[in-house]
């Protein structure tokens, strides 16, 4: 099992940027991908973006690509999301998770174990 604590959140103008943290403790964090993933009012729990193991491949959701970048450092057990030219629809409660193999190439809920409890971030217009 790995523990995962979400920061970074905030309220912030369109056209503003955050930086989320998620730090790891548990599990040997280096062997194993991370996730972005957010969930609307009303609406399910979507992803945004992951990270294999090592760093080398990331992968977006259409939605976020070209605005957000995903990165890690292992050597302090965290992942980050920055999120640039924030938009209104990106408003959601922001959740980081680990998945279950290094590879980070999947998108689906299913293939993340651990979830942290979630950072709130609001666009304003």
């Amino acid at each position: 099992q790995v523990q995962l604590v979400e920061s970074g959140g905030g309220l912030v103008q369109a056209g503003g940027s955050l930086r989320l943290s998620c730090a790891a403790s548990g599990r040997t964090f280096s062997r194993y991908a991370m996730g972005w993933f957010r969930q609307a009012p009303g609406k399910e729990r979507e992803f945004v973006a992951t990270i294999n193991w090592i760093g080398s491949r990331t992968y977006y959701a259409d939605s976020v690509k070209g605005r957000f970048t995903i990165s890690r450092d292992n050597a302090k057990n965290t992942v980050y999301l920055q999120m640039n030219t924030l938009k209104p629809e990106d408003t959601a409660v922001y959740y980081c998770a680990a998945a279950w193999t290094p590879d980070g190439s999947s998108a689906s809920l299913s293939g993340f174990g651990s979830w942290g409890q979630g950072t709130q971030v609001t666009v304003s217009s």
